[in-house]
């Protein structure tokens, strides 16, 4: 890192307070004028606030007019990596610095390696107002805007870290901002990790940031029925991975295993896996409840099965399975220009029983469907014409409805999940998911915040729309038993 060097503290204090002091004159004369000049329609800005920033940047590293010293140092190094400041501009923008340079000139600072990496970019951001950072300075950067108190900075790394959960890194990133996100207690970013993550599962399974991801996180995944990824073979797969790496207690070990919904995996894979799988054998005992659980759900009639086991639990509820026996992708190329329509077919349900039944689905597209308040209505007028209407008041519309019906419906609800692919970074991840309540064919907030008119929408990719539709058969009891 390069140091910033200058004139020693003191040798030009007195120009360093007025050069501070001119230019707080300056930003405050510039909000009057612009103030009394806001209602003249003859006013114009003469913006040269470019050329300011320019010089408070030579400012810093020149040293010219410092009046206070900072030295970072870190327990790896004995070297202190020194910068020349000026204490009215880092007091304008930090209470800490405020009170550290009070009364005194030179001030030593303790950081770990990965801050102290930043410590520049974040001196540079107090002089001039602004930062550019990679995926791995956020975290540092983040805490030095946390420990100094710089609000606007700290409001601004996160921000940058909710808008990059996608972009693409060598070790990934996404799991170690969702740990420090809990770790600081900001929830909105938690959140924003936590469902990006679900919903790219896939993709973070066969990455190297999978071996990261604590018991704590991998319990929150692993309760979520709004998962996407292949199957849940998938995701035993990678757990077992996970639990030989990892080497946790047995009774964590346990607890994660106990979260796998088995009976949405097929009779023959799980006999498999009993043969096979070193970690289902060396846990048998614990699991062999919910296996012998899941055989019976395959062997028996879903509807017999309901009136004896509880069917309403997250167990039997399948998660978002991207194999084609659950769903179909779509791709709509010009999705601003007509109604489009499509038709597939899915398993009636997860059970072995229902393996050979089908559901054809017919879904509708249409990218400018009018609300009954916006469809044009007839004027008084005497003429009678239509009152116009903008192409601009319809919105887009995804219905989506079974070929027929059947009497092997009975105790069968169908949840729809609508995935929308976007590109993020050369990457088609999911950004967007809808859900489909049962008894409706249609969410009302389908691409409700899109605008399929621009080709650059982060909806669409090469002018296209990618949908990913998902059909989740959930069985109900219908008639209890006495046990």
């Amino acid at each position: 890192m390069t140091r910033l060097t200058g004139t020693q503290p003191g040798s030009s204090r007195r120009w360093g307070c007025a050069a501070a002091a001119f230019l707080i004159l300056l930003l405050t004369a510039q909000a009057a004028h612009k103030a009394d000049l806001s209602s003249d329609a003859t006013a114009a800005t003469i913006n040269h606030s470019p050329t300011l920033l320019q010089r408070l940047q030579e400012l810093l590293q020149n040293g010219n007019g410092s009046d206070s010293v900072l030295r970072v140092r870190t327990a790896a190094s004995e070297e202190a990596k020194v910068f020349h400041t000026h204490q009215l501009l880092l007091s304008l923008q930090s209470e800490v610095f405020e009170s550290l340079l009070r009364n005194q000139s030179v001030v030593t600072l303790h950081e770990p390696p990965e801050t102290a990496a930043v410590f520049e970019k974040f001196i540079r951001y107090l002089y001039c107002g602004g930062v550019s950072i990679l995926l791995h300075q956020a975290i540092p950067m983040h805490q030095l805007a946390s420990k100094y108190r710089v609000w606007g900075l700290q409001r601004g790394v996160a921000d940058y870290m909710k808008t990059h959960l996608a972009s693409e890194s060598s070790q990934g990133h996404v799991v170690g901002w969702y740990h420090y996100a809990v770790r600081i207690g900001d929830t909105a970013l938690q959140e924003s990790c936590l469902q990006f993550l679900a919903w790219n599962l896939s993709a973070i399974l066969g990455s190297a940031e999978w071996g990261s991801v604590s018991v704590e996180l991998l319990l929150l995944l692993l309760e979520r029925s709004d998962l996407v990824l292949h199957s849940e073979l998938e995701l035993y797969t990678a757990l077992e991975a996970w639990l030989s790496r990892r080497q946790p207690e047995g009774p964590v070990a346990e607890r994660l295993l106990r979260a796998i919904r088995y009976p949405m995996i097929a009779p023959s894979q799980l006999f498999q896996l009993q043969v096979q799988s070193p970690v289902l054998a060396r846990h048998y005992s614990a699991l062999q409840d919910l296996l012998f659980q899941a055989f019976q759900f395959h062997a028996a009639s879903p509807l017999h099965f309901a009136k004896y086991f509880d069917v309403n639990c997250s167990m039997f509820l399948p998660r978002n399975y991207l194999a084609p026996s659950w769903g179909s992708q779509w791709v709509i190329t010009n999705p601003a220009r007509d109604d489009r329509s499509t038709s597939f077919q899915t398993q009636l349900g997860p059970s072995s029983h229902d393996a050979g039944k089908r559901v054809t689905w017919n879904v509708l597209f249409s990218p400018r469907w009018l609300p009954v308040s916006l469809r044009p209505v007839y004027s008084d007028s005497a003429s009678g014409a239509i009152q116009p209407v903008r192409i601009e008041d319809g919105r887009p519309r995804l219905v989506i409805t079974p070929a027929t019906s059947s009497p092997d419906f009975a105790g069968v609800s169908f949840q729809k999940t609508v995935l929308v692919g976007v590109r993020q970074q050369g990457r088609v991840l999911v950004k967007h998911a809808y859900s489909f309540h049962q008894s409706s064919d249609e969410v009302s907030d389908f691409l409700v915040h899109a605008d399929l008119q621009k080709r650059a929408s982060e909806y669409l990719i090469d002018n296209s729309l990618h949908l990913h539709i998902i059909i989740k058969p959930v069985y109900h009891s219908l008639i209890k038993v006495k046990k």
